[in-house]
């Protein structure tokens, strides 16, 4: 089973995408603020990390820089989620080292596309 680290401080947003990727094969694990989401990566070593960029402690932005920067976690694909739409926050958040970005409310069919263009096939419906 592949294995999605959500990086989500919003307690309806986790439930509902931890049962909605549940459904299509995948085993969610939830934190709430990045600095977590950075410790955890490390710990579980997910498959794909779903990063909101607006996160206490420390936002989506640093978590995914701290990421990419440690060797054992620089590998793992990063979704940033955010309610952002503004011009030139996508540009940032690849900036920040995201691998692709999703906005807010997530379109779930597109969102697993860009799994399976992240991760591959196995998993996904």
């Amino acid at each position: 089973m592949r294995k999605i680290l959500y990086v989500e401080d919003n307690s309806d947003n986790v439930f509902m995408m931890t049962r909605r990727l549940a459904r299509k094969g995948f085993m969610v694990v939830a934190v709430g603020d990045g600095a977590q989401g950075v410790a955890i990566a490390a710990a579980v070593s997910p498959s794909l990390i779903l990063m909101d960029l607006s996160l206490p402690v420390m936002d989506g932005w640093e978590a995914t820089r701290q990421l990419k920067a440690a060797p054992e976690t620089s590998h793992i694909p990063v979704v940033a989620l955010s309610a952002h739409a503004m011009t030139g926050d996508r540009e940032r958040a690849l900036a920040a080292g995201c691998d692709e970005y999703e906005t807010k409310p997530v379109d779930l069919p597109r969102l697993l596309g860009k799994i399976e263009a992240l991760i591959g096939t196995e998993s996904v419906e």
